[in-house]
């Protein structure tokens, strides 16, 4: 039975004495979030449902038996900790469309009664946030404040950061001192916050991974984190920002999660799931047709080149 796990948390002050605005983001479902403002300060309703982040990850997440198992321990463990000694860091990699937004989104919908609508959630995309690498400076001040600021207005914030491999490495390392392990910066804790670090980094690695176990006739749940862990290490200390890092360097970073390339059978799941979040009605035909129309490959044709990505459209093209 669902049980929230965490109840409403005060928020701080900023230093000139009012409450520190946020900027809700776009997305997510539109639902209402307590959010009370105060002579004395704020408080913003968090609660977290662990079976019902179970529910969704196992009825809408599919092909990914590892994240499944990895993300829910990892998130339910952190929220029941009553003090963690530092920050839940997680880094998702794998294709695009396999699931990692849409993970994040989850998480998000079950911590916060508005989703990543909430003042508690801030997204970075790397390239549309970070674009120019002679601002870097510029950019970790930036993003230091931010950080700051909405932990101060909400103790348990959630950070995502989409496009992790592009980030320069001098802004992990403006991000390393809130997921260390320090009980406050400047009068300010920290490890009560979240931060996802969504990459296809690693992708290719995990792709192969799963074509051998298939050449093999190996189911792919068979893949378990421990193969995959030390060759996707490797791929990250090879590749981008993360390998000069000290966030990757001091093992900052409490799990990397897999995310597998799709077959057929889930991305036919994904297009059923579309047709039933619009209310729309379906046939086996019409799901099978939808999924002749995504790519495949290698020469194998095993694998969705775009996951699950644009189903939700490609399905207009059936609607009467």
């Amino acid at each position: 039975m669902s049980r929230p796990m965490l109840g409403e948390r005060k928020c701080c002050r900023g230093a000139t004495g009012r409450t520190i605005p946020s900027q809700p983001l776009r997305a997510a479902e539109d639902v209402s979030q307590e959010l009370f403002s105060r002579q004395v300060g704020c408080k913003i309703s968090v609660s977290f449902h662990s079976a019902g982040l179970e529910l969704d990850l196992s009825r809408r997440l599919h092909g990914q038996h590892l994240a499944k198992d990895v993300i829910l321990k990892a998130v339910q463990g952190f929220l029941e900790t009553p003090q963690s000694e530092k920050a839940l860091a997680l880094s998702f990699h794998g294709w695009s469309g396999t699931g990692k937004n849409f993970v994040a989104r989850m998480i998000a919908d079950h911590l916060y009664r508005d989703g990543l609508k909430s003042e508690c959630v801030k997204v970075f995309i790397s390239l549309f946030h970070f674009p120019h690498p002679k601002y870097v400076d510029l950019y970790k001040v930036q993003l230091k404040k931010q950080i700051s600021e909405m932990v101060q207005l909400c103790k348990q914030s959630l950070f995502i950061f989409d496009e992790a491999e592009k980030l320069h490495s001098g802004l992990l390392d403006a991000i390393k001192p809130y997921v260390d392990h320090y009980d406050s910066i400047d009068g300010v804790d920290y490890r009560s916050s979240i931060f996802l670090f969504l990459s296809n980094t690693g992708g290719n690695i995990i792709n192969q991974v799963t074509l051998d176990f298939w050449r093999a006739g190996r189911a792919r749940e068979e893949i378990t984190m421990e193969y995959l862990d030390a060759l996707v290490a490797l791929v990250f200390i090879a590749d981008g920002g993360f390998a000069h890092s000290h966030l990757l360097q001091e093992n900052l970073i409490d799990f990397f999660v897999p995310f597998l390339p799709l077959e057929n059978h889930h991305v036919k799941l994904c297009v059923r799931d579309a047709f039933l979040a619009r209310g729309l009605p379906y046939t086996e035909e019409v799901l099978d047709e939808v999924v002749r129309m995504m790519v495949f490959i290698p020469e194998e044709k095993l694998f969705s080149a775009q996951g699950c990505k644009s189903v939700s459209h490609r399905i207009n093209y059936f609607l009467p």
